[in-house]
């Protein structure tokens, strides 16, 4: 069963104090107020912080409520869950310390969403909960923020398209991070260390990451070979030197995961893939091969004790990130180039107002939360979706018209 419209909160904000947090619980305070169009409540270990945060949000905030909760704590977390319909959760790396809240949800039928981009904790949430979250109705979302909503919901519209222009599907997509400005969120390097240090420790998981299908269902898989950019090269379409795009490997898993559970809309040889534009000429081609050799610097020292030390002394830590100002000067813009199995093009356009690690991703986890707490039928089945798969074209209009996205069609032919 669902959880009853009659719960005490719409949503809880669980690691409200952690940077992210702070964004999404202004962000909705904000844009929703409280106790008016929307119930919701902060919730995190510390009282001292909870209550601190209230005073930075305002006399606005001065009635918010709080929950106590540890984040190792499941008896407090299923006390938590037993008062809300939707759980969002910003407490990572959710490798180390998001199992205990996603069984908690599962168990008490507790819709939830978060923003990690952990493929391979994701892998072991859908093995160990799946079935008990579709017994129990409760419906999981990973990946809404920068990793993956953009990627997921941009694959989604530009199928949309397609579909209403061509008649189908476009078999192949790509995506091109076109321009960004903005840091990586503490968090972010975080979860990245942390998976750079299991991989080195396990073959079986390395050998998981490199699978395209790995949050798939079993039965779902392509006898197509899937893109996958591993160095600098150089892109036809846009004229432009391409590099590796970071959060490319969690983003096409999750897209992966959306055309399996909408029934392999996109195709079941469906392929897709993403990369960075650097520019054109040398200066493109010198940073695409910068960038490589830079992430591949990264991974390496990560995974190896004696210089993971040096590489966390010089990266943002969590609960650190740019301040207001930068996050309003932050933004994005991500190109998708479709391509149907007759060879007929779509090339379209997203765009965030925000930088993607922070403010941008604190406004679109925010809408995805908004969007499990009023927009999913009561009869949408439990179970681990994806945002696309589960919020759709209601989750669009909400980023579109809250959250400072824009989608658009470009170019067809």
């Amino acid at each position: 069963m669902t959880k009853s419209a009659d719960a005490t909160y719409d949503i809880v904000v669980f690691g409200a104090t952690s940077f992210v947090g702070q964004i999404l619980s202004r962000y909705l305070l904000e844009t929703y107020g409280l106790g008016k169009s929307l119930n919701w409540a902060i919730a995190g270990r510390s009282e001292a912080k909870l209550n601190t945060l209230k005073s930075e949000l305002g006399s606005a905030a001065s009635k918010l409520p709080v929950i106590l909760a540890d984040a190792g704590d499941e008896q407090a977390l299923q006390a938590m869950c037993a008062q809300t319909r939707v759980i969002i959760s910003t407490v990572g790396p959710y490798a180390l310390y998001g199992e205990p809240l996603v069984r908690a949800c599962v168990r008490t039928g507790t819709d939830y969403c978060d923003l990690t981009g952990e493929v391979q904790w994701i892998r072991k949430m859908v093995d160990r909960y799946e079935e008990e979250a579709k017994a129990s109705g409760a419906r999981i979302v990973h990946c809404c923020g920068f990793d993956s909503i953009p990627s997921d919901m941009g694959v989604w519209f530009l199928q949309e398209k397609a579909e209403q222009t061509f008649g189908a599907p476009c078999r192949d997509v790509r995506m091109r991070v076109k321009a960004a400005k903005g840091e990586f969120s503490g968090g972010t390097v975080a979860s990245m260390m942390n998976i750079a240090n299991e991989a080195a420790a396990d073959p079986k998981l390395r050998k998981e990451l490199a699978n395209p299908f790995s949050i798939c269902p079993p039965e779902h898989r392509s006898k197509t070979r899937q893109p996958s950019l591993k160095g600098a090269e150089y892109d036809k379409t846009f004229d432009v030197w391409l590099a590796p795009f970071v959060m490319g490997a969690i983003n096409t898993r999750i897209v992966h995961r959306s055309n399996a559970l909408q029934e392999a809309r996109y195709g079941k040889e469906f392929t897709y893939d993403e990369a960075m534009m650097t520019g054109r000429g040398v200066k493109g081609r010198l940073a695409a091969y910068g960038i490589t050799g830079g992430l591949g610097a990264f991974f390496t020292a990560s995974a190896i004790k004696p210089t993971r030390w040096l590489v966390e002394k010089f990266v943002p830590q969590p609960g650190e990130g740019p301040s207001p100002e930068a996050q309003k000067a932050g933004f994005f813009d991500l190109r998708f180039v479709g391509r149907t199995e007759d060879g007929k093009t779509i090339i379209t356009k997203v765009t965030g107002d925000r930088d993607p690690g922070y403010g941008s991703t604190g406004k679109m986890l925010g809408e995805a939360g908004m969007c499990l707490a009023f927009d999913v039928p009561a009869e949408r089945e439990g179970g681990f979706w994806t945002p696309s798969s589960l919020l759709d074209g209601q989750l669009l209009e909400r980023l579109t018209s809250k959250a400072g996205l824009t989608f658009e069609v470009l170019e067809t032919r």
